[in-house]
């Protein structure tokens, strides 16, 4: 197989920066070398020099350093809307040009990636096996007779030869995973709304996520950082949180513990060559000094058939409706028979589901508590083209027995290559967190990567950022007092009682109710002060510190141990009027005297 482009993000800026390639030159690269693979119908809209160029025309050295994704090019599953290339949505009579690319596009358009070609999908992104499509089944071309995973099969098999450095897919029921499974890549699926799925051609809206196709664990991350910023225009987009930031990393603090499934709950439909790739993968991670632990898999089993048996197939119906009723004759028949059935589901039966899926949830997560994860083969087995012959149906209900339940149940995952099997056929796990982990995920498949490779590096995981913060009180906000009520509300808990170091003087300034003091620090003259010390949420404090009236603030406090925490201080100029309560040595002392 002829491959065009570097393995990586890192390794084409590095060409770009040392002047070995240009974007222009890579461009004309992906143009040709897409020709060598038309048998494969990788494209839809195959890499075009005249619609690529206004996206090239824009870089330049001078922007280079401040965009991270400066002449990356990356494809896009054609179900998702590029400014000036046509959308199909794997139809025919549904295609249309947009004015706008999608909200992510654009992210990364702006970021410095050049969007280079449309690719084949399962029609309206319905199935898993990348065989739905009327401009034919996308393959391999070192694996023709094998099924390529879908339904974002054209933007895998993109990456894997080399056309683009990642690409995007969607992701309702497996489609970013099942594809990067079958061909060695890494696919990532986001917290459901991280990723703006504006300008995305619905498959279920509720459900859909944009994923990500790359050769390493760090493109998939360049990528999801450029794209996971909040769409307000967006009525399934959400805000990311704090803790799932990812950019920085630190070592991994403690040794890896993962759930994996009970041995009978496995399922490899016949192929004994995945079931032996699974458990060498296994071998290989325990070697390295990853735990792992066995649960039950029934409540994740549960939850998946609820996607194609349950009510949620409608969101796929009212999705495709207009098409269903006025073009028929373009929409393939094993789609239409998946799809059309939708019409025929109950509100009543959709809140059973509801309910349903949000006690199995619960059970999922708990299974999951302490955990780092779930680790999980990504498909079961890999089947032949000719295996979908005779029978469509089963063998893509098959193919989403690991992954059907993860939007149902609002998780987070990632794809990566296991050990191949003893044919040297690619064979992939999925590691699965709770929603908004995909930080922790990432760093955690990063290194079960390189243990994979036989390359084991030192394990790092993206810092979280705090998500409480210590906050010293010396005043009414101390236990017991009139405005302790500001932190309990704020869901504080009260750490310590303790002094200040013996450098603070303490005041009671005028005004009020409620009567409050002003702590000082004075080198010279000063003493310890008895104060307290809360944890609070860090997202409290800002509502908290806006209620701080002046002369006083948040700033840093000397504690008597040496230690320096946030604590409240109070401006020298505030201090006109009031009166130095020092002696007392603390403000419950002065409040006991004064009555």
């Amino acid at each position: 197989m002829h491959t065009t482009l570097p393995n990586s993000i890192a390794a084409l800026r590095e060409a770009y920066a040392n002047g070995t390639l240009n974007p222009a030159t890579v461009v004309q690269q992906i143009i040709e070398g897409s020709r060598a693979y038309e048998a494969n119908n990788i494209w839809i809209q195959p890499p075009n020099a005249e619609l690529i160029e206004p996206f090239v025309s824009v870089l330049s050295k001078d922007n280079f350093d401040a965009l991270p994704l400066w002449g990356i090019p990356f494809a896009v599953k054609d179900n998702i809307d590029v400014a000036g290339f046509a959308t199909t949505a794997g139809c025919s009579a549904y295609t249309y040009t947009p004015e706008q690319s999608a909200y992510c596009v654009q992210l990364l358009v702006d970021a410095g990636a050049i969007p280079v070609g449309k690719t084949n999908l399962d029609q309206f992104a319905t199935g898993l096996v990348g065989t739905r499509s009327p401009w034919g089944a996308t393959t391999h071309p070192d694996r023709p007779d094998h099924v390529s995973g879908g339904s974002s099969s054209g933007s895998a098999i993109a990456v894997a030869c080399g056309l683009a450095c990642f690409a995007l897919g969607t992701d309702t029921a497996g489609s970013g995973r099942i594809p990067a499974a079958f061909n060695s890549l890494i696919g990532l699926k986001p917290t459901r709304g991280l990723v703006s799925t504006q300008g995305v051609v619905p498959a279920c809206q509720t459900l859909d996520c944009v994923s990500i196709f790359g050769h390493t664990v760090e493109d998939v991350q360049s990528v999801s950082a450029a794209m996971y910023k909040y769409n307000a225009a967006d009525p399934w987009a959400r805000q990311n949180t704090l803790a799932n930031a990812t950019t920085r990393t630190t070592p991994l603090s403690k040794p890896l513990t993962l759930a994996v499934i009970a041995p009978e709950d496995l399922q490899f439909f016949g192929d004994a060559h995945y079931a032996d790739s699974w458990q060498a993968t296994l071998s290989r991670l325990q070697a390295a000094g990853v735990e792992l632990e066995a649960i039950s898999f029934a409540p994740f089993a549960t939850a998946a058939r609820e996607l194609y048996e349950g009510p949620w197939v409608t969101e796929r119906y009212l999705a495709t409706r207009e098409v269903l009723a006025e073009s028929p004759n373009t929409v393939m028949d094993v789609t239409a028979k998946i799809i059309a059935p939708g019409v025929k589901h109950r509100a009543t039966e959709l809140f059973e589901s509801m309910y349903n899926l949000a006690e199995l949830r619960t059970q999922c997560l708990a299974a999951l508590a302490d955990k780092d994860g779930l680790l999980t083969p990504t498909a079961g087995r890999h089947y032949r083209l000719h295996d979908l012959q005779d029978d469509p149906i089963t063998p893509n209900s098959n193919l989403g027995y690991y992954t059907n339940y993860m939007n149902l149940l609002d998780l987070c995952g990632i794809a990566l290559p296991g050990l191949p099997t003893q044919t040297g056929m690619p064979f992939g796990i999925s590691l699965i967190g709770d929603r908004f982990t995909d930080a922790h995920l990432l760093s955690v498949a990063s290194h079960l990567h390189s243990i994979i490779q036989g390359t084991p590096t030192l394990a790092h995981e993206f810092t979280p950022a705090a998500q409480t913060i210590d906050l010293l009180v010396c005043g009414a906000h101390m236990q017991g007092l009139p405005l302790n009520w500001q932190l309990t509300d704020r869901n504080a808990e009260l750490l310590y009682s303790t002094q200040t170091a013996t450098c603070y003087r303490l005041y009671a300034l005028p005004g009020g109710p409620p009567a409050r003091p002003g702590m000082v620090r004075d080198i010279a003259g000063g003493q310890a002060i008895g104060v307290e010390v809360w944890r609070l949420p860090i997202e409290t404090l800002g509502s908290f510190q806006a209620g701080i009236p002046w002369p006083l603030g948040i700033g840093k406090v000397e504690l008597a141990n040496g230690e320096w925490v946030s604590g409240f201080i109070c401006e020298q100029a505030g201090l006109e009027g009031a009166t130095d309560i020092s002696h007392h040595g603390n403000w419950r002392n002065y409040l006991a005297d004064a009555k």
